[in-house]
């Protein structure tokens, strides 16, 4: 491979020096593509050899057949031509797809000089200081990162009773384990994952949880780890963890939480009352909660000064009443937010801060929120962030009535007679072993996000309950939800960047609710999480843009800080026919069925949407911007980070899966304590009320034991 590299290099330098040419900062080739591009084609063997190779080899075959000189040897207009017409599928008699093979050249050219240093390419990151992005903390400094210590328990180290048993560590699982451990209940949190410190959390921008092209940067693995999609004809596709239809949340010890972009929004009023407000669309299953605002309140407040949440408690006021203010002010105005507050005051509309659940103080031992220029997706390096790895998991283990084992799965929960848990069934692997073992508790608590939650009630089944825990009624796995985000770009004449994190600073709630014209629900408009390089050339360049050359190079170089992002999540329509099941084909590495995924976005979603991104244009037009595109969501099916909905609550045993306190309907003793219980899942990220509901069931769990 090495000496075909060689081979080709002459050509493949000359292709990139019209790709990415030089002017006053390095072209391609001096950015350290050649080095990027060397890794590709041993990490992707397959689509070097089948694809860029005989790519390569006929683009000199077409420069000496058309100019009689191999494409090196041509002027700069003559490659410029020729590259035009190869990206146009222009050339005659092309040994592979000519679109194919540019587009993925030129995605190899700018990943090795927009990308990561440390995956190959990007030489001393000149192109992130030609386009002015700082990854970093503003200081400058990157002092080790403290963190606290999680012991762990080895697989024999383990009891064979507890009072109760967590499945997973993320937001839900931890604030479950906190309460139940400080109540004096002996614990056990199983944690699918590893407990990842903060350099064993990738930050290759090409391989997180926001753009993860190659890989995630937390779990679960590649190998032995899928799960399927379910087609529209029947058959199942085989999907990997970093891949779209996978609908991954982060699986490591803090969950989601630990890479998340920590916006802390309480759930509105009539989020809870949705059915009732609006009527049931036809195809939906829209209902509302057997709870409301009034009564999760509390809860809310004690998630907010008890997790950390930095906000501003004067703003937003139509969102509910609060009883208390922030426990720390809101992170300062950045200059975007600045911007799009004038303009919103032009309009007459209200905006006010985003609640972060990120220190903007220091707290409980930890710094302030550092301002790094790559928050969302990656692991906090000041640890200002709060999740559940570095709150309410240390209060649960400090207590010594916790006990915490990672990289251990619960295969399934064990009952009898429908009614009672009583316990669970273990598995793991060590050195190529597969270990297994029962442990016996009191109560069991599920708190796998709203995929794995359901899987492993659906395999769970027993004589008394053959479909399934809870399934008796075919609701378990229904109802998948998370959130369709809508919005706009704009380019402006000057700088609205400024590269201050975690960069999302300024919210409007106009149009939550109330729209008018048949619109169910709505949604919230704020700016943008500062952006990776790779996510500007992917998704924020304007349609007609240049993206390779010297006008795309010119383009990325002017427009990356000046390039301002509205958007938002809707408030999702769920439907039954979004759903788990387990795979009658396909099994994990332990033999377990995996999840499979099917259905679709609901169509009064996508009006929604439509709605939502035509006033996001009208905020960026209102902002001075000079050219402005809207986005348009797909109508594939919706989950991902925000999956909810799967175990839904609700009164009546024969249309929901859980109670109003979190418990699976019919039993005493097993509780769900994440997104699955969402009937509906609000207009904006739902991490607060996973956290709120998950302090409001412990506190039931911990009365009744």
């Amino acid at each position: 491979m090495s000496s075909r590299f060689d081979e080709m290099r002459p050509t493949l330098e000359a292709v990139l020096e019209r790709l990415i040419p030089e002017d006053a900062w390095p072209s391609a080739t001096q950015g350290g593509v050649l080095d990027y591009l060397k890794r590709r084609s041993s990490e992707d063997a397959v689509t070097w050899e089948q694809l860029i190779v005989p790519g390569v080899r006929a683009l000199d075959e077409k420069a000496t057949a058309y100019n009689r000189q191999l494409f090196v040897a041509l002027s700069t207009n003559e490659q410029d031509a020729l590259l035009r017409d190869l990206e146009q599928d222009r050339l005659p008699s092309f040994p592979v797809s000519q679109k194919l093979f540019f587009t993925t050249l030129l995605n190899f050219v700018i990943e090795g000089y927009y990308g990561s240093p440390s995956a190959g390419g990007n030489r001393e990151a000149k192109s992130w200081s030609m386009l002015g992005f700082r990854p970093g903390p503003v200081s400058g400094e990157q002092e080790p990162v403290q963190e606290d210590e999680l012991p762990q328990r080895d697989f024999n180290q383990l009891r064979d009773r507890y009072d109760a048993i967590v499945i997973g560590a993320g937001a839900g699982g931890s604030v479950a384990a906190a309460l139940l451990a400080e109540a004096g209940l002996h614990v056990l949190v199983v944690e699918r994952g590893s407990w990842l410190r903060y350099a064993e959390v990738g930050s290759d921008h090409a391989s997180n949880h926001r753009f993860s092209k190659y890989g995630h940067n937390t779990g679960p693995s590649l190998e032995g780890n899928p799960r399927t999609f379910l087609l529209a004809d029947g058959k199942e596709r085989i999907t990997a963890p970093f891949e779209g239809d996978y609908h991954n949340n982060a699986m490591t010890v803090g969950g989601g939480t630990r890479v998340y972009g920590a916006q802390a929004w309480r759930f509105h009023s009539n989020d809870f009352r949705m059915a009732t407000k609006y009527g049931v669309p036809d195809g939906s299953s829209l209902s509302d909660w057997p709870i409301s605002y009034e009564d999760l309140e509390p809860y809310y407040e004690r998630a907010e000064w008890e997790v950390g949440v930095s906000g501003d408690g004067n703003a937003h006021l139509s969102r509910g009443f609060r009883r208390s203010p922030y426990p720390m002010p809101a992170l300062s105005r950045t200059q975007e937010a600045a911007r799009l507050a004038q303009a919103a005051a032009r309009l007459g509309w209200d905006t006010g801060p985003v609640p972060l659940l990120i220190n903007s103080v220091e707290r409980d031992g930890r710094p302030a929120c550092g301002r790094c220029g790559q928050c969302v997706g990656f692991a906090c390096p000041t640890n200002s962030k709060n999740g559940g790895h570095n709150t309410m998991l240390v209060r649960a283990l400090r207590t010594g009535n916790c006990h915490l084992v990672c990289d251990t799965m619960v295969e399934r929960i064990d009952t009898v007679d429908g009614k009672h848990a009583t316990g669970v069934r273990l598995v793991h692997e060590v050195g190529g072993t597969i270990q297994r073992r029962q442990v016996r508790a009191e109560h069991v608590v599920v708190a796998a996000g709203a995929i794995e939650s359901a899987r492993l009630l659906l395999n769970s089944a027993s004589d008394a309950e053959p479909n399934g825990i809870g399934n008796r009624n075919g609701h378990v796995g229904r109802n998948l939800q998370g959130h369709v985000y809508t919005g706009a770009y704009a380019l402006m004449d000057d700088p609205v960047q400024d590269g201050l994190g975690p960069g999302v600073s300024i919210a409007t709630f106009r149009f939550a609710h109330d729209n008018g014209d048949g619109i169910i629900g709505g949604g919230m408009l704020a700016n943008e999480f500062t952006r990776l390089p790779l996510i500007h050339w992917n998704r924020a360049l304007p349609p007609d843009a240049a993206r390779w050359g010297r006008a795309g190079k010119d383009l990325m170089r002017d427009g990356f800080l000046r390039t301002s992002h509205v958007y938002g999540p809707i408030q999702d329509i769920p439907n039954p026919e979004s759903r788990v099941r387990l795979s009658p084909t396909v099994k994990d590495r332990f033999g377990i069925p995996v999840a499979q995924l099917s259905g679709s976005v609901h169509p009064e979603s996508l009006r929604t949407a439509a709605m939502l991104a035509a006033q996001a244009e009208t905020w960026l037009w209102a902002a001075g911007a000079r050219q402005v595109w809207q986005t348009k969501p797909g109508g594939g099916l919706s989950g991902g980070q925000h999956q909810a909905g799967t175990l839904r609550m609700g009164s009546d045993p024969a249309t929901s899966v859980t109670d109003p306190h979190g418990r699976v309907h019919g039993y005493d003793n097993l509780w769900v304590s994440d997104g699955s219980v969402h009937v509906t899942n609000g207009g904006v990220n739902p991490v607060l009320t996973i956290l709120a509901l998950a302090f409001r069931t412990a506190e039931n769990l911990v009365k009744q034991a």
